[in-house]
């Protein structure tokens, strides 16, 4: 009957409605882009049945992957379709996990946020369905506790103003030190698990690793009986929560009485170490005799052995009792068998050691300080696990293509190589950059200007080109000339390094004193902060861009005159 496992609380996934973004989508790409809307149909579609499927991921490794794969697409959806100064005009919808209370919002920040929270729920309900009667099924449940309480300690700390109640910084921290305490409570199971010695100090050992998980459930249950979080949270959680820490209080007396009872009076070598372990076993020191004395002294033990025991007694009985309060923990046979076993098996223990010509007062036991040998990890989501490729990668390369960017109309140019060649150097890949025009020479007498990017040559897409295919491509031309396209970014007049520093400098402090959520994409746009909040630099670019806005003063070594 130890074995068997009392249930944990698992989260609902936060439920969302539709969402239709093909029209928006298709105007942003000709307005924003210049191109035909109706050619990324494709790409459109398939981010909108990638949604459809997260809606409803499966339990399981998958599951997970699923929606870090769409949270990562949301990256470049928001890089491509979302420009800091205005919203695309749709609202995202999703529901409160607890209330069902429906939120909607047009910021992507609310449908990041969301798609986090449900990675975290999905990591509850992993763990919730281990068994846990097995050393890797515990193994498991803690590793997906410990993965939920990351999900959403990182969306605490890095969305703030959600509209929902489930996403508010007093749920989320409920929600952490929730996860915590089922973390612990499965280090106490393990330890019950893998108990081979039934020795004096494993039992003391037992003994603390209970009255730690007691302080984890106290404070979650103080944590739910705060005013925003009282009245939120569900009434059968609040009072799971508190059956547990009565619960695990009375098995941390229970383990420090068999401790004292069922084990004999140590030997002159064990003496020391087990004197030094009881030393830091109670909270304040028990009364009558020194340590020594009542290590030594099996009546001395038995006397404190026995207040251990009435305390644990009256501890199950207040579990039973909080427990009979709520209707739905009533129908909970498991955690009503595990809360009935405890008792008899403390009830039992008290009459076996009770001698009948007792005639002392059973004292007042100390309480059992708790000492845990495995502290729960907060373990943050690592959104690099999932590559994902850019949906809409033929746009062009990020760092020129983004709805932050704003450039002037694209301009044909037809070029005659002279006798010094076509007068101006390259620099970088993907788009390649004009980086000088010699005054006088074809290019300059073409139009071209210092700062244009080439997007093709001779009608073939050089977005994504590297240096040396365009370089071929216009090498390859005959006398006829080439006819190069380019754009120039607005704002972008080629200004000088330190000027461009500057700039981007001031454009992310600024942002900093506006509220998170907000700012982020402003946040993310400029390079200064391209390292803070979601995405680790490794899982922000797909392989396929590179990136070459760097602003530059010499000619550098792949840079070459043509």
């Amino acid at each position: 009957s130890e074995s068997i496992s009392v249930p944990m609380i698992p989260l609902g996934l936060k439920e969302t409605k539709e969402l239709d973004l093909l029209v928006p989508l298709k105007d942003f790409i000709s307005e924003h882009y210049g191109e035909e809307g109706v050619l990324f149909e494709k790409e459109i579609k398939e981010f909108m049945e990638l949604r459809q499927a997260m809606r409803t991921p499966s339990r399981n490794e998958a599951g997970l992957e699923l929606l870090m794969e769409y949270y990562n697409q949301l990256y470049f959806l928001d890089s491509r379709f979302f420009p800091p100064t205005k919203t695309l005009g749709v609202f995202f919808h999703w529901y409160d996990s607890l209330t069902g209370v429906p939120s909607h919002q047009r910021a992507l920040a609310f449908e990041k946020g969301s798609v986090l929270f449900n990675l975290g729920a999905l990591h509850t309900q992993i763990g919730a369905r281990q068994d846990r009667a097995s050393l890797p099924g515990l193994n498991q449940a803690i590793d997906a506790f410990q993965k939920a309480a990351g999900a959403f300690n990182y969306l605490k700390e890095n969305f703030s103003n959600a509209p929902s109640l489930d996403m508010s910084a007093a749920s989320l921290t409920m929600l952490v030190r929730l996860m915590v305490a089922q973390v612990q409570e499965c280090v106490f199971e393990k330890m019950t698990l893998l108990r081979a010695q039934n020795d004096f100090l494993a039992r003391l050992q037992l003994a603390q690793e209970a009255a730690r998980v007691e302080d984890v459930y106290s404070l979650v249950h103080q944590t739910m009986s705060q005013p925003h979080v009282k009245d939120y949270v569900p009434f059968s959680w609040t009072t799971m929560v508190h059956v547990k820490s009565e619960h695990f209080k009375a098995l941390s007396h229970y383990f420090a009485a068999i401790a004292l009872c069922d084990c004999p009076a140590p030997s002159d070598a064990e003496l020391l170490e087990q004197e030094k372990a009881f030393l830091q076993f109670h909270v304040t020191m028990p009364e009558g005799p020194s340590l020594r004395v009542l290590l030594q002294d099996p009546e001395e033990r038995r006397k404190l052995g026995k207040a251990h025991l009435k305390k644990a007694i009256m501890k199950h009985e207040e579990a039973m009792r909080i427990h009979g309060l709520c209707k739905i923990l009533r129908k909970m046979d498991i955690l009503q068998e595990v809360l009935s076993f405890a008792h008899k098996r403390s009830l039992s223990k008290y009459s076996e050691i009770d001698h009948e010509e007792d005639f002392f007062e059973t004292g007042e036991a100390p309480d059992i300080h708790p000492k845990t040998h495995q502290k729960p990890e907060i373990k943050s989501p690592n959104f690099s696990q999932v590559k994902v490729t850019d949906l809409f990668h033929r746009l062009g390369p990020l760092s020129v293509f983004s709805a932050k960017n704003k450039w002037y109309p694209a301009r044909r140019v037809h070029l005659v190589r002279g006798e010094n060649g076509f007068g101006f150097t390259l620099r970088g890949d993907s788009p390649v950059l004009i980086a000088g025009v010699i005054p006088g020479g074809c290019a300059a007498e073409a139009g071209l200007k210092e700062g244009d990017y080439i997007i093709s040559v001779n009608g073939k897409d050089c977005k994504w080109s590297k240096h040396a295919e365009v370089v071929q491509l216009l090498k390859s031309t005959g006398k006829e000339g080439v006819d190069i396209g380019v754009i120039t970014l607005q704002g972008s007049e080629y200004p000088k390094a330190v000027d461009r520093k500057a700039a981007v400098m001031s454009s992310g402090s600024g942002m900093l004193k506006s509220n998170k959520e907000n700012s982020r994409k402003s946040l993310m746009n400029s390079k200064s902060a391209s390292t803070l909040l979601v995405w680790s630099k490794k899982s922000k670019r797909s392989k396929k861009s590179t990136y070459s806005g760097v602003p530059f003063t010499t000619v550098g070594d792949n840079e070459a005159m043509y």
